[in-house]
């Protein structure tokens, strides 16, 4: 699925010099590698955080869009970049689940996780003109038409594809699982009906919702959001699936303690101003901040949960 692709699409953003009542921060720019493509969830998660982040800290960022193996390219190069805190990776399970899938040279645990900054709502979504009015109808028409059903998600190795995989075994029947490059390839498939459904973040799919050209199915949180009260679970829907999203950054081995512990003070901050708080609630992200000890060892955590469900599921044995 266009594993030898490689979108590189940089941009920098310029900022002032850092306000004296900071430690001055070792490099004067930073690189933040993401897996997806441009206007995917993680690169719109980076774009929108260094736009607060740089004044606070007083360096240049500039988001790099890896694409390639579901992540491992993208992982690959921030483990063999330099550890003195001019490259992360934005964080996702995906690089996890690539990680268990496909075994490459570089995985999860060639990175030290370095902040751990939100958790992302999933969702289940449709074009508007879809004759699925929620997630039961998609349900229904599944059941009935064993094979025919195509579901969409983003990387081969992303938390959505294995969340479409645990619902057709939920729902006792076959569907098409059809992944791509990044959120942003999903939606196009979704908008132009060679999809029935896809699954993804509120953010990546925020503008086709305010232009009223997708209609949301069914939220695989714990409980409705507070936004979208209306939106049903896919719990209330009879449908026993929970997902839960993680974002956040990881570096090369040997980044220094006094450089994880920047970032966390100035994410810290960050979170807090009312301009940023704004645009994450705006889109729906819960504030989970974790520094690096604490996202180490949620991150190990995380990754037995993945290997217990790809095991419970047979696609890794």
């Amino acid at each position: 699925m266009g594993y030898l692709l490689r979108l590189l699409c940089v941009v920098g953003v310029l900022v002032p010099g850092a306000l004296a009542a900071q430690p001055k921060y070792p490099v004067s720019t930073v690189t933040l590698v993401t897996h997806s493509s441009p206007g995917s969830g993680s690169d719109v998660f980076l774009r929108e955080l260094i736009r607060h982040l740089g004044p606070e800290m007083g360096v240049n960022f500039v988001v790099d869009n890896v694409r390639g193996g579901s992540g491992a390219t993208a992982v690959a190069k921030v483990a063999r970049g330099p550890a003195d805190g001019s490259m992360f990776y934005a964080t996702t399970p995906t690089y996890i689940q690539t990680t268990l899938l496909s075994k490459p040279q570089f995985g999860y645990d060639s990175l030290d996780p370095l902040v751990t900054v939100f958790l992302d709502p999933e969702v289940v979504f449709t074009r508007t003109e879809s004759p699925f009015k929620s997630l039961g109808d998609v349900v229904d028409y599944a059941r009935k038409n064993p094979g025919k059903s195509k579901w969409g998600a983003a990387n081969p190795g992303s938390l959505e594809r294995i969340a479409l995989e645990r619902m057709s075994r939920l729902i006792g029947t076959r569907a098409a699982i059809v992944t791509h490059d990044g959120g942003g390839d999903l939606i196009i498939n979704v908008l132009n009906g060679t999809l029935d459904i896809g699954v993804g973040e509120m953010q990546e799919i925020k503008a086709q919702l305010e232009a009223g050209k997708v209609r949301l199915l069914a939220t695989l949180t714990e409980q409705r959001i507070d936004t979208l009260p209306d939106l049903r679970t896919a719990r209330e829907q009879g449908v026993d699936l929970v997902v839960t999203k993680f974002r956040g950054l990881a570096g090369p081995k040997g980044v220094p303690d006094v450089v994880a512990a920047q970032w966390e003070a100035a994410i810290r901050k960050v979170l807090a101003k009312p301009e940023y708080k704004k645009v994450y609630d705006g889109e729906n992200l819960v504030t989970a901040l974790k520094g690096r000890a604490e996202s180490r060892v949620f991150t190990a955590d995380f990754a037995k949960e993945v290997e217990v469900t790809l095991r419970e599921l047979g696609i890794i044995k």
